[in-house]
């Protein structure tokens, strides 16, 4: 099991586009993803489930990533996120 934090940097936080830019980006991998931030807790494969987080700039997201391709899975989504949230 992978786990890291993220802090989102987007004035707008996580609204659907980005959203739906990381429920396409977790697709790809065979690993559960599970997103946590305060107001709750995600499928990081499901948008809805993202969408009722709510979260908002300077929220800190924490990813927990776990199964066959997590190493991967983990590194590529932190630098996904670095860049788009």
């Amino acid at each position: 099991m992978k786990e890291f934090k993220h802090v989102i940097q987007d004035p707008m936080g996580l609204h659907a586009r980005p959203a739906g830019m990381l429920v396409k980006a977790c697709a790809g991998y065979a690993s559960t993803i599970t997103l946590v931030a305060p107001t709750g807790k995600a499928d990081a494969k499901r948008l809805m489930g993202i969408m009722r987080l709510a979260a908002k700039q300077g929220m800190e997201l924490t990813f927990t990533v776990e199964g066959a391709d997590e190493e991967k899975a983990a590194a590529e989504l932190q630098a996904f996120l670095a860049a788009n949230l």
